[in-house]
């Protein structure tokens, strides 16, 4: 984790500011080599939800080792160009994507649960590899996106206040949540923004400690013992990150509405990709046992179905599937690792940063069974920045 000095400068307002603060610190900065082996496809900033500015991300991931960076904001790409500098800055290759969500209609996933917790018929996909010179078309492609988003959000604000109702507790969508976004630069509102302003809602009516989880609990929200312990030290430095991570997973469903405007059918985001040149992936996430980052309840998702799945993306033109070890089991890696095979699918992975508490570094890539992902990381780069395009494998069924 960056030292807290460190991070507030390369967090300060404005882009320029920030890179300069980045060139004022490498120039006192001697890290550790980068490791190859090291990679991380899947690192959100402050442009959708992060404790990271672009350039923040980037000296993160260089000063734990990494030896590139990829950034995918949940429909946002506003992060991209000063990624980009800020590992010409760093001494780091980077590359540059976007989260989103889409609609499985038409598919026999409609009304079936893959990778996304909180909705089914409704999938997380990643663009990778997005050429420099198409960064703004996705982003311009993604703005009336962000706006039904937003629209939505504030329905899901009004259902929090609504349930908290002849409590302290009341959120102002303008001035608690849209000032904690970087939405004035591009950026998207996520629901873990909303939790987090209820975050701070919570602790400015109740306070840290006791107060906190009596309240949760009378929310009708059971705490782990370890959770317990995280909320009870009161001068928990990341206190605001934990607490969001269990409104994340115990609360939210209590107030969601469901998307279906501001996203894209899955034949969309293949026409998309192509459009750009980019690389299309499936994030494949798996039956959830213990959640790696505190913000997914165990929950069955696509594991029963998977064959099915893969067939369905291949026929509307996915091509790759992004995966992260560190949160899977080692059956769950060699099955889907395996289907990609059969199903001539481009592997991706990544681990999703976007709390202080998370290691940038990937420790299950230090296994030699995924020296391939290093592989397919230096080919999305060469494919971003126009040198190699990207070699999709034939797979044993085609």
């Amino acid at each position: 984790m960056l030292d807290q000095s460190i991070l507030d400068k390369l967090n300060r307002p404005g882009r320029e500011n920030r890179l300069a603060a980045l060139r004022d610190i490498m120039r006192e900065t001697d890290f550790i080599p980068a490791d190859e082996r090291y990679i991380n496809n899947h690192i959100h900033t402050f442009y959708s939800f992060s404790p990271y500015s672009p350039t923040a991300a980037v000296f993160a991931a260089r000063s734990e080792g990494l030896a590139t960076a990829g950034i995918v904001d949940h429909d946002s790409i506003a992060g991209a160009f000063e990624f980009i500098e800020a590992g010409k800055i760093a001494g780091i290759p980077t590359t540059v994507g976007i989260e989103c969500r889409v609609l499985m209609k038409g598919t026999p996933f409609e009304e079936r649960r893959t990778n996304n917790p909180d909705q089914t018929g409704v999938s997380y996909m990643t663009i990778h590899a997005v050429a420099h010179d198409k960064i703004d078309m996705l982003q311009s492609h993604f703005a009336p996106l962000r706006e039904k988003r937003n629209a939505r959000n504030r329905s899901m604000t009004e259902n929090i206040n609504a349930l908290f109702s002849g409590s302290p507790i009341k959120l102002d969508f303008d001035n608690d949540v849209v000032p904690i976004s970087m939405a004035h630069e591009g950026g998207s509102i996520t629901e873990r923004h909303l939790m987090f302003a209820l975050c701070k809602a919570i602790i400015k009516a109740y306070g840290r400690g006791e107060g906190a989880i009596e309240f949760l609990k009378k929310t009708g929200i059971e705490l782990t013992p370890k959770q317990t312990k995280l909320l009870t030290d009161t001068g928990n430095r990341f206190y605001e990150y934990d607490l969001l991570g269990i409104l994340k997973s115990a609360f939210l469903p209590k107030v969601f509405i469901p998307a279906s405007d501001e996203c894209m059918t899955l034949n969309d985001i293949a026409e998309l990709a192509g459009k750009i040149g980019a690389i299309a992936c499936y994030a494949y996430l798996g039956d959830v046992y213990e959640s790696v980052t505190g913000d997914k309840k165990a929950q069955k998702f696509e594991d029963d179905y998977l064959p099915e799945l893969f067939q369905t993306l291949r026929e509307n033109g996915i091509r790759a599937v992004t995966y992260m070890p560190t949160r899977n089991t080692p059956f769950q890696l060699t099955r889907v690792r395996a289907l990609c095979e059969k199903f001539g699918m481009f592997q991706v992975s990544g681990e999703d940063i976007n709390s202080p508490r998370q290691s940038f570094v990937v420790r299950a890539m230090e296994d030699p069974l995924f020296s391939n992902l290093i592989g397919s990381t230096k080919a999305l780069i060469a494919h971003e920045n126009g040198k190699k395009k990207i070699n999709y494998p034939k797979g044993a069924n085609q």
